[in-house]
């Protein structure tokens, strides 16, 4: 990562300085938004850490049979609120960790004498690990029974979005995967919809914007069933701006990460093509 990360930084500097200029302001922007969307994260979790002096007890009664019934099942929701409320926490802490690092990664971008090699592993939110005890499992678009739920208004908006793509609706497909990105951020499906909406840039050509898209799909999950693909398609869209070098030391990492992938077979042609030593 740190050799993919130093290629896609000297791709950066290699723009043109309007273009770099440019990027700059939007990478600040982008940079105080997911900021201010952590904020809120951690605030809300905040407000569920705190009591609300609602406890009053079972109010059972009757036989002792049944008010031992009664302190059961009561016992029983709260074990199963506590357990939400873990799983709820062991979210904000994977999802604002991958966060912060970005955010470190990006500014470390702007820096001039900042050195990515030395940024080393973001500490988890809180310093402790995640319990582990429900992990978040991936989920594709094809709605199976695997993985967590999504809400409707998630599934809905991603389908529409997904619609337009199917339909050949590039423009609207490539801006309703974008916006689904910045309602529901670190989501389920942010990888694939980061994904989808760089083959919407690159079947329109915008391969900047693409190679962007294919960039947060990745980090966005890259142990992820996407990101063999979009790491390969990473490599692609820099070639296609003329990053060759950048270009090549991404797709010589689609066999080192992910050896049996099919994408393996993508990226050594493309390499090929790129004439890459």
């Amino acid at each position: 990562m740190r050799r993919l990360a130093a290629a896609l930084l000297c791709a950066a500097l290699a723009l043109p300085g309007g273009a770099l200029a440019q990027d700059r302001t939007q990478t600040l922007a982008d940079i105080r938004q997911e900021l201010s969307v952590l904020f809120v994260e951690l605030q809300r979790l905040g407000r569920e850490l705190n009591t609300t002096g609602g406890a009053t007890g079972t109010g059972a009664s009757g036989s002792v049979l049944q008010r031992m019934d009664a302190l059961e099942a009561e016992l029983q929701r709260l074990t199963a609120l506590t357990e939400d409320l873990q799983i709820r926490v062991d979210r904000v802490v994977r999802d604002g960790t991958n966060r912060v690092g970005d955010l470190e990664f990006r500014l470390c971008e702007l820096e001039a004498d900042c050195d990515i090699g030395s940024l080393g592993e973001t500490p988890n939110l809180g310093g402790v690990e995640p319990t582990g005890a429900a992990p978040i499992a991936p989920v594709t678009p094809s709605g199976g029974g695997e993985g967590p739920q999504l809400a409707v208004a998630e599934r809905d908006d991603f389908d529409r979005a997904q619609a337009a793509f199917d339909a050949g609706d590039y423009a609207t497909a490539a801006a309703a995967f974008e916006a689904f990105t910045q309602t529901y951020p670190g989501g389920p499906l942010s990888a694939e919809a980061h994904f989808l909406r760089g083959e919407a840039e690159a079947q329109q050509g915008s391969w900047n914007r693409a190679a962007r898209a294919y960039l947060d799909s990745f980090t966005a999950a890259p142990d992820g069933q996407r990101a063999p693909a979009a790491l390969t398609a990473l490599g692609v869209s820099l070639g296609r701006i003329g990053q060759i070098e950048e270009a090549c030391v991404t797709l010589a990492e689609v066999g080192v990460r992910y050896p049996n992938d099919p994408s393996v077979a993508a990226a050594e042609a493309e390499r090929f093509r790129l004439g890459c030593s």
